[in-house]
């Protein structure tokens, strides 16, 4: 007998990649150009995951939408001279990353995804420059979406390829994440090395603490 398709999609910002430090910089270089106040780190860190706009007008609820739409315009182009500048360094892979993603792909029955509030720009400059571009076969990005945590990007994902929702997992580090994953009927793992508090993710059907428990977790899940 054959086994079901599964799928795990993954978050890229907080849980692939460690990009605070490029995120951080690029809102202060675009809250500065216009001469506003910077809103603190641990505030930039808790809008990851949302699509840009949405996180401008969490940041700046009091701007007008012409203002917040400066913002967003200029946190893309600080944060796209900060990838030419910086390549793979700005947003490097978190440990045993690599590692996992391989051992999971070797696997037949198994497909990869990502489910991201990044572009499709965005997205692909980041998986070229660390050599992913051919692993995952569904890429969901802010650009086709509703932001997070509507279901939208699952929901997608999951038609494209033809997995049914209890064989799908969505693996986050925020809350958006494991909500996301509750309204489109999806297993939540949350990992423990990202933006928001482990108290924000009680939605995640489990929690793991590092990459190498990401395969038990999902076969744990899946059986």
């Amino acid at each position: 007998m054959t086994a079901p398709l599964r799928l795990a999609l993954f978050d890229v910002d907080g849980t692939l990649v460690d990009s605070q430090g490029s995120i951080v910089s690029a809102m202060t270089d675009s809250f500065q150009a216009l001469s506003m106040p910077v809103p603190d780190r641990a505030a930039i860190l808790s809008i990851v995951g949302l699509s840009l706009p949405v996180a401008i007008e969490r940041l700046a609820p009091d701007l007008s939408q012409v203002a917040q739409s400066r913002l967003v315009e200029g946190y893309k182009q600080a944060y796209h001279d900060q990838r030419l500048e910086m390549g793979a360094a700005g947003s490097p892979l978190f440990p045993g990353a690599r590692e996992v993603i391989a051992k999971l792909q070797a696997i037949p029955e198994v497909l990869l995804g990502v489910a991201t509030g990044k572009s499709q720009r965005g997205l692909d400059a980041l998986l070229e420059a660390h050599g992913l571009e051919h692993v995952f076969v569904t890429r969901q990005v802010a650009d086709h979406h509703p932001s997070k945590p509507h279901p939208s990007m699952i929901q997608t994902a999951l038609n494209e390829t033809g997995v049914a929702a209890s064989d799908a997992v969505m693996i986050g580090d925020t809350s958006f994440d494991m909500e996301m994953a509750s309204a489109a009927r999806v297993s939540g793992i949350g990992v423990a090395w990202g933006y928001h508090d482990l108290s924000r993710l009680h939605g995640a059907s489990k929690v793991i603490e590092g990459f190498d428990e990401l395969p038990g977790a999902l076969e744990e899940i899946w059986s």
